[in-house]
């Protein structure tokens, strides 16, 4: 830790003044005071461990994704169903352990960090393809925002609807409109985008991780109850008959649910930012490795349960969304704490995933204007009992117009199950496994043409078709919605 003044950024500068201040902590700090404060990039000391790295990575995956895998296995039957989930886990878990080898370039253990997904991409590959890489990373984040949006108000009016049912004996039809359900969401979001800084919510994962286990647990146990009541186990081999549905249809279908799939289980977008919160040593890479099999264990095992119970408690009629589809009315109440935990689970989930596009944002603006005081200047607010909170004008303002915007584009485009195949094809491949493959390759120098280099080139191929047919799948279900919608009318 002698040498924490300079890290490998400004290894050649003669004088380390006050414009690399970020780096130059140690300057005046005793240096063994420096060594516990601060770690080798000198930033604040990481804390993470193995079981705060699981439970962030349970609560990315975990999300609203669980919900649809019902439909997902119904229309691809119980042979494909839990074939084409282990698959995905599979892949998902073997290049999530590439992506953790590329947090630091060049030594495993004291090479540089990269602190984001993007910083990966252009210390690896450089080039256009850091370019592409945030396009795609943020347009997904911002697409997850919608997504996450939708599947809250759904939650929230499946509440409403749930408990009018109940009053009225199931014999109103209770319509009810999603659009303030959505805005409600829309302005606890704005209040939570203005926490800073990803690491300032670790409760968050935790308060997450319990809610989305809470929602699952009684989806699964409504399942299971379903199946006993019915005596059998419904839903066939090959999933939903064509007769119900056409040929074509029974096609789309399909290729929408590999879509679902996919977005049930993406979080490599956010597992380096996760990584960054790891102390060391052991290394972070392999701290990685072991909370991501935990973390795909547990998930694969959980959605393999909540699927198939699903699908076999209602075969081909398995509802797009489990839990407010209203394939259950009783007992109401159970239903009820179901969905308020859904409701607050992607409140948090939401955060995880937009505070890297804010922060990429934010770091844009300050580089660009320098010395604009509405991006720049930190107001300090005293709050009693808490740490002082810093507002920042910018900050505000452009969270607060982000929040409105997927909130807007949600009430427009509602369509659950589409919008998370879609969702799920369109970061699947690119950032599942295309990056983290040519990431790897680049950091370990692997030849091309060698066998090595074939078989990651097989599978990344093969991933960009499922990614490709997903993503066909989906926009057929969105142009099929279309053909019967009215913007900002949308009940249910």
């Amino acid at each position: 830790m002698a040498e924490i003044a300079s890290p490998t950024n400004h290894h050649h500068h003669p004088n380390h003044s006050s414009h690399h201040q970020a780096f130059d902590i140690s300057v005046d700090v005793p240096k063994d005071n420096a060594s516990k404060c601060y770690d080798d990039d000198g930033r604040p000391r990481r804390t993470g461990t193995f079981w705060t790295a699981s439970a962030h990575i349970i609560t990315a995956v975990i999300g609203s994704g669980v919900l649809s895998l019902a439909w997902a296995i119904g229309q691809l039957g119980w042979i494909a169903g839990p074939t084409v989930m282990l698959l995905f886990s599979f892949v998902i878990y073997y290049t999530s352990c590439l992506l953790a080898e590329c947090y630091r370039s060049g030594d495993p253990v004291s090479g540089k960090r990269n602190y984001t997904y993007m910083d990966a991409v252009r210390s690896n590959l450089g080039g256009v393809k850091v370019k592409v890489c945030g396009l795609i990373q943020y347009l997904n984040l911002f697409g997850t925002a919608i997504g996450y949006t939708i599947a809250a108000s759904i939650s929230m009016l499946a509440i409403r609807r749930s408990n009018c049912f109940h009053e009225s004996a199931r014999k109103n039809s209770c319509h009810v409109s999603s659009t303030p359900y959505m805005i409600m969401f829309g302005v606890a979001e704005i209040l939570f985008s203005q926490i800073p800084d990803f690491d300032q919510i670790w409760w968050l994962s935790y308060v997450a991780a319990v809610m989305s286990f809470t929602y699952s647990s009684i989806g699964l146990a409504l399942g299971i109850s379903k199946v006993v009541a019915n005596g059998t186990i419904r839903g066939s081999l090959t999933g939903v008959t064509v007769g119900t549905v056409t040929p074509m249809q029974k096609i789309w279908r399909s290729l929408q649910a590999l879509g679902n799939i996919a977005f049930a289980y993406t979080y490599s977008i956010i597992l380096i930012e996760i990584q960054d919160t790891i102390k060391s040593p052991p290394s972070e890479a392999k701290t990685m490795r072991k909370a991501t099999l935990l973390s795909i264990v547990v998930t694969t095992a959980f959605y393999m349960l909540c699927g198939c119970m699903g699908y076999a408690a209602f075969g081909d009629l398995a509802p797009g969304n489990l839990l407010t589809g209203f394939g259950f009315y009783n007992p109401f109440w159970l239903l009820d704490i179901a969905n308020a935990a859904i409701v607050i689970h992607l409140v948090g989930a939401y955060q995880v995933f937009v505070q890297p596009l804010f922060a990429f944002v934010e770091k844009w603006a300050k580089e660009k204007y320098p010395k604009s005081e509405f991006i720049s200047k930190e107001i300090k607010i005293p709050l009693p009992g808490f740490r002082p909170y810093y507002l920042n004008l910018f900050r505000l303002v452009w969270r607060t117009v982000f929040v409105i915007l997927t909130t807007i584009i949600s009430m427009l485009l509602p369509f659950f199950n589409d919008v998370l195949g879609l969702l799920g094809a369109f970061a699947f491949w690119p950032l599942t496994v295309y990056f983290p493959v040519e990431m790897y390759m680049a950091q370990k120098k692997i030849p091309k043409w060698s066998s090595k280099w074939i078989c990651f080139q097989m599978l990344s191929v093969a991933c960009l078709i499922v990614s490709v047919a997903a993503a066909a799948g989906s926009v057929a279900g969105v142009v099929s919605d279309l053909k019967v919608y009215r913007p900002f009318k949308t009940s249910y």
